[in-house]
């Protein structure tokens, strides 16, 4: 069984990204959020891949909640005090 992510902001991070494959962090464990850096072992989470095909900016979730990752959707709402 998958443990839970961990919150690591109740906010988007707006970030430009190059064209190419990406590799966003569902865990919230790693270093350098909000892509993967293999922290996730053990813990029954996976990295989700994200394509472009341009330089685009992304809205990434950091609460690790979304029903649409590795974007944004709100989720990070029920996080706030």
């Amino acid at each position: 069984m998958a443990e839970a992510p961990r919150v690591c902001d109740t906010k988007p991070l707006p970030l430009e990204v190059e064209a190419g494959v990406h590799f966003w962090c569902s865990c919230g464990l790693s270093s350098f959020p909000p892509f993967c850096d293999g922290s996730h072992k053990g813990t029954g989470l996976q990295p989700v891949r994200f394509e472009c095909a341009e330089p685009t900016t992304v809205w990434w979730c950091q609460c690790k909640h979304t029903a649409n990752p590795p974007h944004c959707d709100g989720s990070h709402k029920r996080f706030q005090a």
